[in-house]
């Protein structure tokens, strides 16, 4: 009976996602998706090893079929998968630009070890999320190496810090929909002169109990915002949300960039220190414009997150050998019910 239970609690866990809602319980429920589909596996041999009545054959009909649709979510984030973003070549001509991503965990000291990390990886950008006033303080060696700079420590886990060996244009730091969540957009210049459109963003997650909406409309109006735009652009940080889910898509579909993590694997970043509960919270999108020249998760820093590093090529040729994602209509009439579900 107890394996029963398990299965139809399993079974809902999978089919809850798949309703409409912003409800934080629900769209929590995006995250584990590889955690169910093993506990899925495992529940499905063992029920039809020690039971075979109605009932079972029943669970394990539903089983397999919730089985399918968290592979159909996970399976594009494995090297079983076609490429999105399209790796550069060795001679492949271009600027090259490293990125580093990392939420430290307001409440982790260990500065010491973070700061070891960012210099012996020396990323041209590294963006910095969860930071108060004593991060920015043990950070204070990086502006020796990184003349360009956008420090917004904050007391509530939602303070950035942002370091650049680019020249940047118009850093702001701006209030999309709360008042004590900052994002970050800039311009980064680029050794020949060229323009990026940077953001960095960390909206506030969906919990049991808290609605996911603040957090879909804030990825949907940065997306929209891309959309309306044109030339390269990256966006970094920590989303809040999966790669495969319905949010995340969006996101992509409404604003044309890139998942490397399409085809090469989850790179889960949380959580840095319960191996059996880690998924993809931290992400780096960017447009056509460039390809990839590498992509790591690097080794934990006392944070519940994995820092994340993305080396991009601007190749001439990389929107020509890429397809970028596209919305279709369905998708801009979901980009407006998520932004009418925060007004």
């Amino acid at each position: 009976m107890a394996l029963k239970g398990i299965a139809a609690l399993l079974v809902l866990a999978t089919a809850l996602p798949l309703i409409r809602t912003n409800v934080g319980l629900v769209r929590s429920l995006d995250f584990p998706r590889l955690q169910i589909a093993v506990a899925l596996a495992a529940c499905l041999v063992g029920l039809l090893v020690v039971s075979r009545d109605a009932t079972a054959l029943v669970l394990a009909v539903a089983m397999a079929g919730a089985l399918v649709l968290q592979a159909r979510h996970i399976l594009p984030f494995t090297p079983l998968a076609t490429t999105q973003a399209k790796a550069a070549a060795a001679g492949d001509p271009g600027a090259h630009l490293s990125l580093l991503v990392l939420n430290v965990l307001e409440s982790n000291r260990d500065y010491a070890r973070a700061l070891d990390l960012l210099v012996r990886e020396s990323p041209d950008l590294i963006l910095l999320l969860e930071t108060d006033a004593a991060w920015q303080s043990a950070m204070a060696p990086l502006r020796e190496r990184y003349p360009h700079r956008v420090e917004q420590p904050q007391d509530n886990t939602y303070g950035l810090l942002f370091f650049s060996r680019l020249p940047l244009r118009d850093p702001t730091i701006r209030y999309l929909l709360q008042e004590d969540v900052p994002s970050l957009r800039t311009t980064l210049v680029l050794g020949d002169g060229e323009p990026v459109t940077f953001y960095g963003i960390h909206p506030r997650p969906p919990h049991p109990g808290h609605s996911s909406a603040p957090r879909d409309a804030e990825l949907v109006m940065v997306a929209r915002e891309i959309e309306k735009g044109e030339g390269p652009t990256i966006v970094a940080g920590d989303l809040n949300d999966v790669a495969w889910s319905r949010t995340t898509q969006l996101f992509q579909n409404i604003s044309g960039l890139l998942d490397p993590r399409q085809g090469r694997g989850l790179f889960a970043t949380f959580h840095a220190h319960y191996p059996f509960a880690r998924w993809p919270l931290d992400h780096v999108f960017f447009s056509e414009h460039f390809l990839l020249s590498g992509l790591k998760r690097l080794d934990g820093v006392g944070s519940d997150h994995f820092p994340i590093s993305v080396t991009l090529c601007r190749a001439p040729h990389a929107a020509a050998v890429q397809d970028k994602p596209s919305a279709t209509a369905e998708d801009h009439e979901d980009a407006q019910a998520a932004i009418e579900a925060v007004r």
